[in-house]
């Protein structure tokens, strides 16, 4: 395959690159893009005396985006990007399974002879344990809008921390066909979703008992298929009725999501859509 962007070689400037591949993401503290601090958007005026941040106009020191785009724009010579994911996942939930497709546009590139094969050994070098990136390919600016586009179903592993003792036979009850059920937006979110009721499905393919919390709470682990756009931390508490039925009405005691991991991502129905590969338990990579 060449290392040349596409088109690099007729003699006219190229404003735009785009580069795709897939992430993922091994650790519980990194954004998909950059998360800047709500109060003052990281504006170096403003973030001198902002008290949330304490003048870094970042809420977290790193993402994806960042750790990906400080290696390629290094290598096309480019200081500007943007990040287009297939979807998200939250900060705390790790990216498993063969990764979310993406791909970075990288602005106004310098040099366009670029061995992406290095880029993405560069990438996974600096940070082991915390993102890998794989199948880093030349690519169009119309995979964009598919990317955006697509509707996947994705399949989780959740770590459920619960009240009060379960109920074994309830728990175990949880695994069995599709159900549905209606989520209205939930209150993490509200600022940036429309106020409604949003009917999804979930499978539940997995419900074992696992280690008590530390503080003795029981556990038990799901796996969880989910159509596109389900909230499944919400799924999971309820959020005081705001989903039902929730796992926390179907096994009769409060549970809250402790862990989630995005495990695959699946076609539009939940058919598989991806190689699987082994991943790592609960707890793992923790951060130091």
């Amino acid at each position: 395959m060449s290392s040349q962007a596409p088109g690099a070689g007729s003699g006219a400037p190229k404003s735009k690159v785009f580069v795709e591949g897939r992430y993922r993401k091994l650790c519980r503290d990194l954004p998909q893009t950059v998360f800047f601090c709500p109060d003052c958007k990281g504006h170096p005026r403003r973030r001198r005396g902002c008290a949330r941040c304490e003048g870094f106009g970042k809420l977290t020191r790193d993402s994806v985006q960042e750790l990906v785009g400080w290696v390629l724009g290094s290598a096309f010579k480019t200081r500007k990007n943007k990040f287009h994911g297939a979807g998200r996942e939250d900060v705390n939930v790790r990216m498993l399974g063969s990764g979310r497709p993406f791909v970075v546009e990288l602005l106004g590139p310098k040099c366009f002879d670029v061995d992406l094969a290095a880029c993405e050994a560069e990438i996974n070098r600096r940070n082991e344990g915390r993102l890998e990136v794989l199948g880093l390919h030349w690519t169009e600016k119309s995979r964009v809008a598919l990317l955006k586009e697509e509707k996947h179903a994705k399949e989780y592993r959740a770590l459920v921390r619960a009240q009060a003792p379960l109920d074994p036979a309830r728990v175990a009850a949880l695994v069995g066909p599709r159900r549905a059920i209606v989520q209205k937006t939930p209150e993490r979110v509200a600022h940036r979703r429309a106020d409604m009721d949003r009917e999804r499905w979930i499978e539940i393919v997995k419900a074992e008992p696992t280690t008590p919390a530390e503080d003795g709470s029981p556990q038990f682990e799901l796996v969880v298929r989910a159509q596109h756009g389900t909230y499944v931390k919400e799924a999971i508490s309820g959020e005081d009725g705001m989903t039902r039925p929730s796992i926390t009405e179907l096994v009769g005691t409060p549970c809250e999501c402790a862990e989630l991991d995005v495990l695959a991502i699946l076609g539009t129905e939940g058919e598989a859509a991806e190689v699987r590969r082994p991943e790592p338990a609960f707890g793992a990579f923790l951060d130091e």
